[in-house]
């Protein structure tokens, strides 16, 4: 090969490598860039500081005479606030410069009662006397625009400190003293001593942080944290925004408040730790600082972020809503824009998974460029569910509710079943399991039911709840909308769902077959007699306004036959009792007690409570096409209230047992009922209330075995069990064994029939 020919090969390679060495240390270079890229010009943004001082003394003192005491209360109040907008020193060489809005309150309030026992007429007769002395002294003072000294310091290692001062300032003390006398033998009257308005000095206040604070490499022009420093009862936090070479016009604060329930005028900053309820209206806040000398006008968005979550972090940031806050702030000058958001949905994916923190972004936009941004986390908690249980129950039928509530979304989705603190509120739906101790109407119920959920609201600052109703709960608690459910002032019901769980809507056939049994007994036992079905039709007639709340109805349908009735039911319920005009509508498999387990809450009322925010989340349209009056004259008042009569079976007459009866078992014993069969009885049965310990099982005239109820099994748990023959039988006497497997005296109260049918309601 020519040497000529190597050379020129030879500077060809060379001009190759260094041409693709070019672009790779060109992007290291920008890269390293990137992540050192800090200037050198002042810290400017906002700087708070807070110190707060409680303290109390309370004693108590016998006196000398042994008569009596001495009690004194003493309580001391401080709290100190500055925001310091922190801007460039005139001197433009780097340093900064504070300007301070100054507000502070003291309060001490002390108070001295002396009682003692004596006698006015030498120990004949004995009274206590006493007397009261208050001495009460404020300070109240405010001030802005003040030089306020704020320094920042880096260190080589990335840590820095942040230090504020904030300067004296005047303020006004005022004062009163009073004195109050009773039981003296000689009237004594009280005084009140009034200290006029005086001027007055507060001391300024300072605080640097301790040091540990990192600049972020990825941001190193931008400083924000917080510190506080706590000795004996005193507590100091300082909190930092800070930018270098950002620009003039920038955010400095973002907050979130809403309504303290029940009064909607009064809004709170919502603390971090607790959030909001999903549902509640919220006022984003975000304050724009000006700290050019010049007037400037910007635009800020609220937005929903997901950037660092979980599972979503790839989506983009989406608007709260479609809505563009504009603002115009003069030089040096602070504003605050806000919008108000509708919180429903929040607490919940669209997926139905829990969102635990939402995160909300605002943006700067200034001539149709961001020049500056602000997020902050707001937890949203699920509405409460407000738990109303049936008859012959109490709240302990929702114990477990709080840990399925708690697995599914967090601590924060709260369980309120009715009754469990009673102070707040208490259902009497017949008590124990066949009880015939008297009980509220529904119409006291309801109230009831009203306290408990005023309660909630109160608890959780929750300004709507959802509602899930076992059995006659459901009744219960659609007597209270109609009737009593206030308005809420953000026109949305102050129930938002109510979901009921076997709710007898149009009554239950077996409450026409027990509760005439037990008439034949000799027995009152209102509950049963409220879910007969004429009982109900009268209560459908008034009871129609929903006022908006959504109804779900969850049937079950395990068994085929109940009561004289050939129908789908859960054992207490026929389906299409529960289903009657509710539109959202579904079956289970389970029966009547087993509605409220884990299975349906998570194949049915968590699917309607965990709704995103893109859910339908408006109150229900009324629904048209049915009769009835919608007048609110409250007709269903009390358990003496008698409906007309319209049995269930359609023949307009009371129904009667062929048979009933009322025996006792003692533990581990076998009763056999003898019950007599008439001749032509056609589709017989033998319908009876039983502990779920309580085995039975029928047999005919000749022995032969026609069916049984077995302790233990899903059937057994129903208040009403039924054994059923489907064919025409013969006169004769018929037995059924009864066997207490518990080890407790069990109650069975048995009745039979003939003539079922396929029926309707």
């Amino acid at each position: 090969m020519p040497r000529s020919f190597r050379q020129l090969l030879s500077a060809a390679l060379l001009l190759c490598l260094t041409a693709a060495a070019v672009p790779a240390q060109t992007r290291r270079a920008a890269a390293q860039t990137k992540r050192a890229a800090a200037c050198t010009g002042a810290w400017t943004g906002v700087v708070s500081y807070s110190r707060t001082q409680s303290q109390t003394d309370n004693k108590t003192v016998p006196r000398v005479s042994g008569r009596g005491e001495d009690v004194r209360n003493w309580e001391m109040r401080y709290d100190y606030r500055a925001t310091v907008a922190v801007l460039e020193a005139p001197e433009r060489n780097g340093s900064s410069a504070g300007r301070a809005s100054v507000r502070h309150d003291f309060s001490s309030v002390e108070t001295n009662t002396a009682r003692e026992r004596n006698s006015c007429d030498r120990g004949k007769t004995w009274q206590e006397m006493s007397g009261k002395f208050t001495s009460k002294t404020e300070t109240h003072s405010a001030a802005s625009g003040l030089e306020a000294n704020v320094s920042v310091g880096v260190n080589t290692d990335g840590t820095y400190t942040v230090s504020v001062a904030v300067p004296q300032i005047k303020g006004t003390t005022t004062g009163e003293q009073t004195s109050s006398f009773s039981g003296q033998c000689a009237p004594k009257e009280g005084k009140t001593l009034t200290l006029p308005p005086t001027e007055t000095t507060v001391d300024g206040n300072s605080l640097t942080s301790d040091g540990s604070h990192r600049l972020d490499p990825a941001e190193p022009n931008r400083l924000s944290g917080s510190y506080t420093h706590t000795w004996q009862n005193v507590t100091e936090t300082i909190t930092w925004n800070l930018q270098r070479c950002g620009a003039p016009l920038r955010l400095i604060d973002l907050k979130f408040e809403h309504p303290r329930f029940p009064n909607f005028e009064d809004w709170q900053e919502i603390v971090e730790q607790a959030g909001t309820i999903d549902g509640n209206l919220v006022k984003i806040k975000a304050k724009v600082l000006n700290l050019s000398g010049e007037t400037k006008s910007a635009d800020v968005r609220f937005k929903e972020t997901y950037k660092g979550d979980k599972w979503d972090g790839a989506r983009p940031d989406a608007p709260l809503e479609d809505k563009v806050v504009s603002v115009s702030v003069g030089p040096g000058e602070e504003k605050e824009v806000e919008m108000v958001w509708d919180s429903s949905g929040y607490a919940w994916y669209d997926d139905g998974r829990p969102r635990l923190v939402q995160r909300i972004k605002a943006e700067l936009e200034e001539s149709g460029r961001k020049t500056d941004e602000l997020t902050k986390n707001l937890k949203v908690a699920p509405k409460p569910v407000v738990l109303v249980h049936g008859l012959w129950s109490n709240w302990r039928a929702w114990e477990s509710w709080q840990n399925i509530l708690t697995t599914t979304h967090s601590y924060d989705w709260k369980a309120f079943p009715v009754g469990e603190h009673a102070d707040r509120g208490v259902l009497n739906t017949g008590g124990e399991f066949l009880s015939t101790s008297p009980t509220n109407g529904i119409f006291e119920n309801s109230q009831q039911v009203g306290k408990y959920i005023r309660y909630a609201q109160e608890d959780r600052n929750a300004w709507h709840v959802d509602v899930v109703a076992h059995s006659m709960g459901g009744l219960i608690t659609r007597h209270y909308i109609h009737h009593f459910m206030p308005p809420s002032p953000d026109g949305r019901p102050q129930v938002s769902h109510l979901v009921m769980l076997g709710t007898p809507n149009m009554g239950s056939p077996c409450a026409d077959v027990m509760n005439s049994t037990f008439e034949v007994l000799g027995k009152t036992v209102e509950a049963v007699r409220q879910l007969k079905p004429s009982v109900v039709a009268e209560f459908n007639r008034v009871v129609t306004n929903r006022k908006g709340v959504k109804f779900s109805v969850l049937a079950g349908n395990p068994l085929p036959v109940m009561c004289k009735t050939v129908t789908p039911n859960d054992g207490v319920v026929p389906v299409e009792s529960a289903f009657w005009t509710i539109r959202d509508h579904a079956l289970s498999n389970s029966v009547h007690t087993d509605l409220t387990g884990t299975a349906d809450f998570s194949g049915f009322v968590k699917p309607r409570l965990a709704v995103g925010p893109h859910g339908d989340h408006n109150p229900e349209a009324p629904q048209t096409g049915r009769s009835g009056r919608s007048d609110a004259t409250p007709l269903f008042l009390n358990a003496s209230y008698h409906a007309p009569a319209s049995p269930f079976d359609g023949t307009g007459e009371e129904f009667r047992p062929s048979f009933a009866k009322e025996v006792k078992l003692a533990p581990k014993q076998v009763l056999e009922v003898e019950i007599p069969v008439a001749a032509g009885a056609a589709n017989f049965g033998v319908t009876f209330m039983a502990d779920a310990l309580v085995s039975a099982a029928l047999a005919d005239d000749k022995g032969t075995a026609r069916g049984q109820s077995l302790a233990g099994s899903p059937e057994s748990r129903g208040f009403f069990r039924t054994i059923f023959v489907d064919k025409n039988v013969a006169a004769g006497t018929w037995k059924l064994k009864l066997e207490n497997t518990g080890t407790t005296e069990a109650t069975a109260v048995v009745a039979a029939w003939s003539d079922a049918a396929a029926k309707k309601f």
